[in-house]
This record gives C-alpha cells, sequence and structure tokens, in this order.
C-alpha cells in the first residue's frame, strides 16, 4: 500500500532514500534546510552537489517550507547528519505530526550530549519550546535504519543489504516492507542501541584504514586494523548495553568492511589524505559533504571514558585528528604495545 513519505534532508542518502521509495510507489517529499539548494533541485531535478548524474521523477515533491515539510506525512525519514539534526529538528519540531512514525538513516554521535541520531530526535521533539500544541508522546515510535550503504551503489541499483532497527517491532516490519526492493534486502533488527552505535563506530574505524592506505601500510595491516577495531567498538558497545551478536551482523562488520574498502566513502577517503600528510583542515575543506567520523571520534573517546572501555585505535585516531600526532607515530604506539593474547 503506496505511503506518504517526507524526507528531511536533501543529501546524497536523502536522495537515494527517495529515488527507491518513488520506485516502490509510494508519495514521496523531501525538505531541505537552504531554500537555494531546494530551488536548484526543483529546476535541475539533480542533486548534482550530492549525487550527480540521477534525476529526480517529477513525482517527487521538493521543498524548503517548514510549513509543508510532513503534509500529509504516514512515515518520516530523517536524513540529516548527525551534528546538524538538532537544529534542524528544532525547526521542524512544531510542525512535526505527534504519531508519525520516524526513521534515521544517519550515523553518528552527538559531540554535546553524546546521544545517538533517534535519541537526539526524542529529546528535540518532547523538549523543544515552541513544539506543537499537543506535546510529542515519549513513546513515539523510532527507528535506524542502518548497514553498508554507500550511495552511489545504492543509486545504480546493485545490491544492499540492510537492518531496520526499533525497539517496536511493528514499525521494524513496516519499514523493512516499504524499503525492500528485488535488489535492496532489509532485515529487522530489536537492537537499536547497536546497531545506531555500530554505524557511527565504524566511521572511526574507517579513518583509520584510510591513514593505512595514506602510508601504504598494506593489506596486512588493514586486516588486522578491522578485526581490532571491531573488537573494540564490540567491547564499547557490550558496555552500554547492546547486544555482542549486533557488530557481527549487517549492521557491524558489514558495515565496517564496506566504509574501511569503498574507495568512495568520505571517512576513508579523509583518513587517506591524512596518512599521505595533508591537514584536517586542509582535507575537509576539499571535500563534499560532511566527514561524520571526524567529530564521531570525539564522541566515541569520551564514551569510551565514560564506560571505561580501552579503545586504543580509536585513541590514536583521535590523536592525529586533534592533537597532531603524526600518523606514522600512530601506527608505531599501536604496534608497540604490550603483548596479550587476543580475546
Amino acid at each position: 500500500m503506496p505511503l506518504n513519505i517526507s524526507i528531511i534532508g536533501d543529501g546524497s542518502m536523502a536522495t537515494v532514500c527517495a529515488l527507491l521509495l518513488e520506485s516502490r510507489g509510494h508519495h514521496v517529499s523531501i525538505w531541505g534546510a537552504h531554500p537555494e539548494h531546494v530551488a536548484n533541485l526543483i529546476q535541475t531535478r539533480e542533486n548534482r552537489r550530492h549525487l550527480p548524474g540521477y534525476r529526480l521523477p517529477e513525482s517527487v515533491r521538493l521543498t524548503a517550507d517548514d510549513a509543508s515539510a510532513f503534509r500529509n506525512a504516514q512515515l518520516i525519514v530523517s536524513a540529516v547528519p548527525t551534528q546538524f539534526m538538532r537544529p534542524v529538528w528544532q525547526r521542524l519540531a512544531r510542525h512535526a505530526p505527534v504519531s508519525v512514525p520516524i526513521v534515521s538513516v544517519s550515523k553518528g554521535v552527538e559531540t554535546t550530549t553524546l546521544l545517538r541520531p533517534t535519541q537526539i530526535i526524542a529529546d528535540v521533539l518532547q523538549h523543544t519550546a515552541g513544539a506543537p500544541d499537543h506535546p510529542d508522546k515519549p513513546g513515539r515510535p523510532l527507528a535506524a535504519l542502518s548497514g553498508p550503504s554507500v550511495a552511489s551503489e545504492l543509486a545504480r541499483c546493485l545490491p544492499a543489504t540492510v537492518c531496520a532497527a526499533s525497539d517496536d517491532d511493528e514499525l521494524a516490519r513496516l519499514i523493512q516492507q516499504t524499503f525492500t526492493t528485488h535488489w535492496f534486502r532489509v532485515y529487522t533488527n530489536q537492537d537499536l542501541l547497536g546497531v545506531e552505535l555500530a554505524g557511527a563506530t565504524k566511521n572511526v574505524i574507517a579513518l583509520a584504514a584510510g591513514i593505512l592506505d595514506g602510508l601504504q601500510a598494506g593489506n596486512n595491516a588493514k586486516s588486522a586494523l578491522l578485526s581490532r577495531g571491531l573488537a573494540e567498538i564490540t567491547r564499547l558497545g557490550v558496555a552500554m548495553g547492546a547486544a555482542r551478536e549486533t557488530f557481527f551482523g549487517i549492521a557491524g562488520v558489514g558495515d565496517l568492511a564496506t566504509t574501511c574498502f569503498s574507495p568512495t566513502g568520505r571517512n576513508r577517503s579523509c583518513g587517506e589524505q591524512l596518512g599521505k600528510g595533508h591537514k584536517l583542515d586542509e582535507v575537509l575543506a576539499n571535500m563534499t559533504g560532511v566527514v561524520e567520523g571526524v567529530p564521531t571520534t570525539k564522541a566515541v573517546v569520551a564514551l569510551a571514558k565514560k564506560y571505561r572501555v580501552e579503545m586504543p585505535i580509536t585513541e590514536a585516531v583521535s590523536q592525529v585528528l586533534f592533537e597532531g600526532l603524526n600518523p606514522i607515530d600512530g601506527i608505531s604506539r599501536l604496534m608497540t604495545r604490550e603483548p596479550k593474547a587476543e580475546r
């Protein structure tokens, strides 16, 4: 049954979601924060900045009007980068229909609060001044759609598999039914915490993988990095209450592998430039889109400290990003840590 679906955000994932959902027969609208960008999308029907070469069908409604962002919405897709979610949802809170479920496709952890994307949305809608006349219900259904999902590959309808995670089984099944196609397979998962945390922390490890690529350290080093990186993000997840098996599934190791090896991934590409000796500010200035792993690294370091979890790779990435540590010295420190048994 076709649904009215409002997508919040106008980046690459928002565009891909619109293309996929429209192909499934749903009635799709995209809201963007910047009127000039939305006006260009309306004129060209192509997201030339974030996903060039793919035309949005005329049936996809495009708007920058806050009041019409959720017009007749039966499902809301939040596709805003994590560090920008709070101001966007504060801006839109008064217009958000109270009972409509929201699924986030963002990956990251808010640096100021250490909240995950669905937690940010819930926090804003429940506490923002000037929210709807009827305050948002604490039990509003929220979900995350996460997994190995490179936007340019999804736009080409290449096979992909992700997880729809929610505390609400009915919502997870609705998202599964809504998004599933013959090339896009969706599993359900009850571990919302684990799926969102896996999606955030893998970007930190992807930065490290890119650094190894920039240093031309080889595949042996990169494979070791993935396995030990998975071990430390799993430790954090379990300490926070997530299910261990989540990190060995699609949203965990599956997304981690894709992000670390994809030549187009922003986090891996950023790390590669750092490994080649470029400064972080210079790298970020020359990249299109948000490199979520950079702010997420700060958040994950804070979470590791809060939950008393040892995360040496994450610490090394943080020192390279924010303390001027030479990437070669970072690798050396990791390789010369005290020998121990693998767990």
